[in-house]
């Protein structure tokens, strides 16, 4: 069997590659090993030669993870500058999967297509479509056509949006499969209404999130299912912010992970903080809100790896 070492890259591969610099969170331990494929044709003929028995773990721009502090024993696969093109074809929006959500938004709005919901989700279109991310009643769901994966055995597959059974926050993926790039089908609009939306948008966010602090976006999945619409008779009853609120959540800490006073459903690095701080202050807000209001909240945020050995 090749040595993980052997397999000839052109991308970048690197062993014990420590995690915490590529997250928002800034934290986590090592990966055994971290793979940069240089392009598509890298990447499915490393995961071709590589054994099957090795874990892989697609990671995008780091936006809505905690990497725990032991690391990850399995080789992390993260896509940059190959898998990050943007083209406009009619009414079709063709992203690589590490195109920023905000850049497509921007793209997409400069030629007269709307995609105007993705514009304040933070990380790649990768992340957005294994999410279904959505906002202002949005949702990846209602405009990706298709998506192209790089399976576990190297194979290249295309594949329609409805194979990935896309619902709130989730979908299904073969495991292994490395997300490559999407096509959405979007409506037609007015560039200079789509760009005054956006503006409009990005304010609302900025005055309302903890835009400024080290943060992984949403940290707890809306026990309505849904997202916020935005609109004016939009209810919150049952957003996550306001059960954590209730219970008496807002601005908690645990060594330098705090739940932000600003925003309630924000885990917020201040400083310091490891990922067991801010996965142990997750939940114990879960635990405080299910005695209050017996909501069992679910992670929006990815939590993968080991804790440290003193953690155990």
């Amino acid at each position: 069997m090749t040595e993980i070492s052997d397999i000839p890259v052109r991308g970048s591969l690197t062993a014990n590659r420590p995690l915490d610099g590529l997250t928002w969170l800034r934290v986590g331990g090592p990966a055994d090993w971290l793979f940069l494929p240089a392009d598509e044709t890298d990447l499915a003929r490393f995961l071709a030669a590589l054994s099957p028995n090795v874990p892989v773990f697609p990671m995008g721009v780091g936006s809505n993870l905690i990497v725990r502090d032991g690391g990850i024993r399995a080789v992390v696969i993260r896509l940059g500058r190959g898998f990050n093109g943007i083209t406009i074809d009619g009414d079709r929006v063709i992203a690589g999967c590490a195109a920023l959500d905000a850049q497509v938004a921007r793209k997409a709005a400069e030629a007269g297509l709307d995609l105007t919901f993705l514009r304040t989700i933070p990380g790649s279109i990768g992340g957005a479509v294994r999410m279904n991310a959505g906002c202002y009643g949005q949702y990846v769901a209602d405009r990706l056509e298709s998506v192209r994966v790089v399976l576990r055995d190297g194979t290249v597959r295309d594949m329609p949006a409805a194979a990935l059974d896309l619902r709130y926050r989730q979908s299904t993926l073969p495991e292994g499969a490395v997300l490559v790039s999407a096509t959405f089908r979007a409506p037609a609009g007015d560039p200079d209404v789509l760009a005054a939306r956006m503006t409009e948008q990005l304010a609302k966010r900025d005055a309302t999130q903890p835009t400024r602090d080290r943060t992984a976006g949403s940290t707890f999945r809306n026990p309505s299912g849904f997202s916020s619409t935005g609109r004016a008779d939009d209810t919150h009853d049952l957003k996550a912010w306001a059960v954590i609120d209730a219970a008496g959540m807002r601005g908690a800490t645990r060594g330098g992970a705090q739940m932000s006073p600003m925003h309630a459903n924000f885990l917020v690095n201040t400083g310091g903080a490891s990922a067991a701080d801010l996965e142990g202050l997750g939940e114990e807000v879960r635990k405080r809100v299910f005695q209050n209001s017996g909501i069992s909240l679910e992670w929006e945020i990815m939590r993968v790896g080991e804790p440290a050995p003193s953690q155990e």
